[in-house]
Parts: structure tokens; C-alpha cells; sequence
């Protein structure tokens, strides 16, 4: 790493609560985050599809130029279904416009998970999610288009608000994970990056024996990577071994 202090903008739903700390679980000495607050969803509904997809075309412009005050080095567009649920030449389109506005690299949560299981090889793959039945179809769907087979996949079983994703303690993910997993898959994705998954990571790869990749640890997998840095946070998954 150079003796360069490196700073990470990121774009966070204004009801996370759970991205910020991962972020600092993650990043390794020398970098760090530096967050703005997002909206264009109701958090007093169950965040479906059209509530998903009206966060993704919600205008960031001013959202974009204080983050780019820090002048990063990267930014980070920290929600994963606002784009899963438009598909992948809509995520394409919104790195370029964050790349446009900040003068910096950019990475979405969903580009983070598709980026992350090229590097470990996968081709099929177990998905879990919070989220409700037809944005987990769309995030298969996205998937899918990108390139990997789903091969089962697992919901907590429920509905739950904005709110109620990131309540979900981490023993409810390890065992939403196990249910995820499959003979054939060779990784286990679990997105969102309000869902407390990094904290699971270590404890569900012991049990199955395979890679998990979650949002959050995805992004600072591929901010490692877009940003030259080789760091083994082994802790935090097999992931961080590909760097």
C-alpha cells in the first residue's frame, strides 16, 4: 500500500444501519469511508420491487456532489436491490454517471457481487436474501444475465420493512445461509447491505466448506482491488484470499 491516505465515498439507504459498521470492520489501515445519506423509498413500506426500482432512478446528483467534496478515490453506491431489480445495463449506467460526477472510480453493490464470484470461479450459486419473492426473482434474473446459475435459493420466510432487515441477527443469517446452500452450488451469495452477513462469513464457509460472498464484503473486495491493494482479511471470507 502507498503512503497515500486513501478515501472511500459511500452512498448508503437512509435507513441502513449496518453498512457503516461493516465498512469498518473491513477496510483495512490507510483508507477510509466517508458517508452520504440516500432516500427515494418509503421506509414505512415493505421495500418490493417498485419501492426498489423508485430508490434506483431516485435523483443522487446532490448526494453525488458532497461526496465528492472529499475528493475520493473511489465511491461506492451502497444499496444492492435499487439495481438488481433494473438489471445490469442500469447498474452499468449508474457507475458511469457516479464515475461523471465525482471524478472518481465507482462500484455498485450488485456490480460487487457479480465482480466477486468471477474472481473465485463460480459459476453456480446458492442466493439468500431479506428480501421479498419478486426482488429476489429479479436479483436471480440479474445474475443470471451476468453469467451464473442459481441454483437454490432462500428467503427468511417473511416480509420485513427497511428496518426489520437490518434487525435480522446473525444466527438467523448462518442458518438462512445453510438453507441457501446446495450440492452443486460453489458459493453462497447473500445480498443486501443492510443484512448483519459479514459477521456470519466465517462461521457458515467453516459449516459448508465454500466461499460466502455478501454485499458489504463484496464492495471492499473490489475497492481493494480496483485501488491496487492486496490485504487478507481471512476472517471476513475466502474472498479476501483472490486479491
Amino acid at each position: 500500500m502507498s503512503n497515500k491516505h486513501l478515501r472511500i465515498g459511500v452512498l448508503v439507504p437512509y435507513t441502513n444501519t449496518n453498512l457503516e459498521a461493516d465498512m469498518t470492520r473491513l477496510l483495512p489501515s490507510g483508507i477510509s469511508a466517508h458517508f452520504t445519506r440516500i432516500g427515494g423509498y418509503s421506509f414505512t413500506k415493505i421495500p418490493d420491487t417498485s419501492q426498489m426500482q423508485e430508490m434506483g432512478v431516485a435523483n443522487i446528483d446532490d448526494a453525488l456532489q458532497l461526496i465528492a467534496g472529499i475528493m475520493p478515490d473511489l465511491v461506492l453506491y451502497g444499496c444492492t436491490s435499487a439495481t438488481l431489480t433494473h438489471g445490469l445495463e442500469f447498474d452499468h449506467n449508474l457507475t458511469r454517471q457516479i464515475k461523471r460526477l465525482t471524478n472518481a472510480n465507482a462500484l455498485t453493490a450488485a456490480g460487487a457481487l457479480v465482480t466477486s464470484l468471477k474472481a473465485i470461479g463460480a459459476l453456480k450459486i446458492g442466493f439468500a436474501s431479506p428480501y421479498v419473492g419478486d426482488v429476489n426473482e429479479q436479483a436471480i434474473q440479474f445474475l443470471s444475465k451476468a453469467g451464473f446459475d442459481t441454483v437454490q435459493c432462500a428467503d427468511i420466510g417473511y416480509a420485513v420493512d427497511s428496518h426489520g432487515q437490518g434487525a435480522i441477527m446473525p444466527d438467523m443469517i448462518y442458518d438462512l445461509a445453510l438453507r441457501a446452500d446446495h450440492p452443486d452450488a460453489d458459493a453462497i451469495v447473500m445480498a443486501c447491505t443492510d443484512l448483519r452477513a459479514v459477521e456470519a462469513i466465517e462461521r457458515i464457509e467453516n459449516e459448508i466448506g465454500k466461499p460466502v460472498i455478501t454485499s458489504n464484503q463484496a464492495m471492499v473486495f473490489c475497492a481493494l482491488q480496483t485501488l491496487g491493494i492486496s490485504q487478507n482479511a481471512s476472517k471476513y471470507g475466502r474472498l479476501f484470499g483472490f486479491l
